[in-house]
């Protein structure tokens, strides 16, 4: 199928009608669950929607299980991100658990701190993560990366910004 000039709703309707029967498929064989397929094949047309379609679209069905494999990779790292949070809690004695209001929260908060570390460059993600989570100092990450402490500033300034971003969305 090749789509030229119609409206990008158009298009998204178009690639819709013809190919979301496929693409649930492919869903459902990679997840194993219709629901969850249906959510992300969902999903997929809405990313569309979101970001735009190109002008022409040569393979369709490569173009939208591109789209979708992005979509599912990042489903899977919330699962594990949830399921790493609640075995976390499972070690709290019970009085010191955090209520179901609080747990919803803070896995809220995991996911946008998740999504914002995966936007980052993986110099800068990892610069940071050395920081905050390693405890180096500049120094020692210049050292241990390779680069210069004027890089580790610059990338943790951007880091940094990155976080602030999220504090105050």
């Amino acid at each position: 199928m090749t789509t030229h000039t119609a409206p990008l709703h158009g298009q998204i309707h178009l690639l819709c009608s013809e190919h979301h029967g496929w693409l649930l498929g492919f869903l459902r064989r990679k997840l194993g669950c219709s629901h969850r397929a249906a959510d992300l094949a969902q999903d997929t047309f809405v990313r569309l929607l979101a970001t735009g379609t190109p002008a022409i679209i040569e393979e369709p069905r490569a173009y939208l299980s591109t789209v979708a494999k992005g979509l599912l990779i990042n489903w899977y790292r919330r699962q594990a991100l949830e399921r790493a949070y609640l075995e976390a809690l499972a070690l709290l004695p019970e009085p010191l658990a955090p209520s179901e209001e609080q747990r919803a929260l803070i896995l809220e908060t995991l996911h946008a701190v998740d999504a914002m570390l995966d936007a980052l460059p993986a110099q800068v993600r990892r610069t940071f993560l050395l920081s905050q989570i390693e405890g180096l100092g500049y120094e020692d990450i210049a050292q241990q990366l390779g680069v210069s402490l004027s890089t580790v500033k610059r990338h943790m300034k951007l880091a940094f910004r990155q976080c602030l971003e999220l504090v105050e969305t």
